[in-house]
């Protein structure tokens, strides 16, 4: 019997010692109208959890541990030091998420809210993964393309501004190398979605344009995903979801400063969907003042079943 308690005991350590993986597959149905509610839709997937901060826990490892983003955790707690959280507090972890409609591609990359969808099963099901993407001065563009090339321990084509920094023009794989050890290769250049050497830039402006993934994750996409692949990169920092007939709405910070007002913006996507008078437009607003881009039951009526808090585990 003690060597049995002592097993699981170390099997325990050891999982919570590892990244978590990728969130999914998940159900899902995409609704089969543009125009008011489905009630068999389900676009909302996930569930909050929660978690009491340790000594010698910071919040970019604990986003890393569930799958997250560092802005996606960060956002909820925009006064803490990251890497000082207060021991003994409990965390919302935010693993909630609205699916984009993917317009039959296979991958969406929201980079609205650093996000990527992989849809499989005939889109009945997704896998998410947070990402990290173009800083301002190379932002990571909208379009559609495809995957053409799958590579293992690809060597970076260094940009013609950071050769003289790096004095290459290819980086070998390797440590150093920023792609990390998988690639797939885009129909835009030498573009692609990635891993990387630095994980904790998983959730923030930190490339060139690229999209980068958790080492992890990248390692459980890429053998998941053919060449020829349909990949679009959309900008949609509010979504709108639904779940058992309720309508939800998340709405991310606006990294790219595309949108000039925020809460212009979701009206005007409520108007277009129908939605508009099935709306509390008290929540509607809490969501948009908030951007912590947490799925938010904005259903006129008040909670109900799908209200955040039955989401929670």
């Amino acid at each position: 019997m003690r060597t049995v308690f002592r097993f699981l005991l170390l099997w325990l350590i050891m999982a919570l010692a590892q990244p978590a993986m990728a969130a999914g597959p998940y159900n899902i149905h995409l609704p089969g109208t543009s125009q008011g509610v489905d009630p068999q839709a389900l676009t909302v997937v996930g569930a909050v959890q929660h978690y009491r901060i340790k000594k010698g826990d910071d919040l970019l490892e604990l986003a890393r541990h569930y799958g997250l983003g560092y802005s996606e955790l960060g956002v909820l707690y925009r006064n803490w030091d990251p890497f000082l959280p207060p021991v003994g507090a409990e965390l919302t972890i935010p693993t909630l998420w609205i699916v984009p409609n993917n317009h039959g591609n296979q991958i969406i990359v929201n980079t609205g809210e650093m996000r990527l969808y992989y849809f499989v099963n005939n889109n009945t099901q997704v896998y998410t993964f947070p990402i990290g993407m173009g800083v301002l001065d190379f932002r990571t563009p909208q379009g559609k393309f495809r995957v053409i090339e799958k590579k293992v321990k690809p060597a970076w084509h260094i940009p013609k501004s950071l050769q003289a920094k790096y004095e290459m023009a290819v980086m070998p794989p390797g440590p150093d190398n920023p792609l990390g050890d998988y690639k797939l290769t885009l129909s835009w250049g030498d573009y692609g979605i990635h891993g990387t050497a630095m994980p904790l830039g998983v959730g923030r402006l930190v490339s060139h344009g690229c999209t980068r993934m958790y080492p992890e994750h990248i390692k459980q996409l890429f053998p998941m995903v053919p060449v020829g692949a349909s990949v679009e990169y959309i900008y949609e920092p509010a979504k709108i979801g639904f779940r058992q007939g309720r309508i939800y709405l998340s709405v991310h910070e606006d990294v790219y400063f595309k949108i000039p007002s925020m809460i212009l913006h979701v009206l005007n996507m409520l108007e277009q969907r129908g939605l508009a008078d099935q709306v509390n437009m008290r929540k509607v607003m809490q969501a948009v003042e908030e951007q912590n881009g947490l799925p938010l039951d904005i259903t006129r009526g008040g909670p109900g079943a799908g209200d955040l808090a039955s989401l929670g585990e």
